[in-house]
């Protein structure tokens, strides 16, 4: 068989290097791969398709797969996940002591479709008791003027957006223009130390670890998208690329799990590697639809709630059908 050619972009994550390297292989497909920024890889994708697998935002994938004439479909391959309790930066002067407090107040995030700030609004609205309605949001470039919106909206009735060209986050959250920040990476005023801005939960880790033992949730930010039409003439790419996928993974994790071979240059780390395979299981960065499915169905939710996805879906309906199947030899 004559392999196909694929083009694929994403950020240089240690789990795919492998893959993209050509020490794993995808069978039956030749690939070329672009490094780029995530940011450059979704706002190309989703305005020009320019690749025919390409990291995503999973809230960004979720507004483009539930449309009527979706021309993506993706596949179960975590690229980023992180928990977000970290994520919420205060000005002092709001008074915010808990997230019940953020009830009224100002909150902006670089956009609507911003995965980290998906999750915790979520979590906001369904956990806590501050409604999308009770907030005054705002959306802005985090370091930076200019950010916009990628992905077309449908805005829950009551829900407000103040759109801001002209500054960025992290000067509104210094100067008290807004109250609060969700934000995926420290805000610079923030990072130099800015006397009035604050983390609003310092002790994310402890909060994080006890959200996952509750509900086992590990926040999902980006994973793998590709063009339907590949798929459809060709029914096997979805789960050669999966196979490839894990198998470059697995010996990331390995070299992670192993001081020895381990290429990361911090101390302890392999020791926190195992740390975290007594919480997560043996693969302690599972791919998957079964593996994720609480995680999978939360943002499902909570995209279809704040008017990103245009209807709630199951994972099954966004995953190409059967990529799950198992073979017994």
């Amino acid at each position: 068989m004559t392999p196909i050619k694929l083009s694929i972009a994403s950020t240089d994550y240690d789990h795919f290097r492998d893959f993209r390297t050509g020490d794993v292989r995808a069978q039956g497909i030749d690939h070329t791969w672009s490094v780029l920024s995530h940011h450059e890889v979704f706002a190309r994708f989703t305005a020009n398709r320019e690749w025919d697998v390409a990291e995503l935002s999973l809230a960004k994938f979720t507004a483009q797969v539930t449309r009527d004439d979706s021309d993506i479909i993706g596949l179960p391959v975590v690229c980023s996940r992180l928990f977000r309790f970290s994520s919420f930066y205060v000005n002092k002067n709001a008074g915010i002591k808990t997230v019940k407090d953020l009830k009224g107040k100002r909150i902006g995030s670089p956009e609507w479709a911003h995965s980290a700030a998906v999750y915790m609004r979520g979590w906001m609205h369904n956990d806590c008791g501050v409604k999308l309605e009770d907030v005054h949001w705002y959306q802005a470039g985090a370091n930076a003027p200019g950010r916009v919106e990628k992905v077309e909206l449908n805005l829950p009735a009551g829900v407000e957006i103040t759109r801001v060209s002209d500054k960025s986050l992290s000067e509104m959250l210094a100067s008290g223009e807004i109250d609060c920040a969700i934000i995926a990476r420290p805000p610079t005023c923030f990072l130099q130390g800015h006397p009035d801005v604050e983390r609003l939960y310092p002790n994310y880790l402890e909060m994080e670890e006890e959200y996952y033992a509750e509900t086992k949730v590990w926040p999902i930010m980006h994973i793998i998208a590709m063009q339907k039409h590949i798929l459809d003439e060709n029914p096997w790419v979805a789960r050669n690329l999966l196979n490839a996928f894990n198998e470059s993974k697995r010996r990331s994790v390995e070299r992670l799990l192993d001081p020895a071979v381990s290429r990361y240059p911090l101390a302890w780390l392999p020791t926190y590697a195992r740390k975290m395979q007594s919480v997560f299981g043996d693969d302690p960065y599972p791919f998957g639809i079964e593996e994720n499915r609480a995680t999978w169905e939360q943002m499902l939710l909570y995209t279809y709630q704040q008017g990103i996805a245009h209807k709630h879906v199951t994972p099954e309906e966004v995953f190409p059908e059967g990529i799950m199947t198992n073979v017994v030899v």
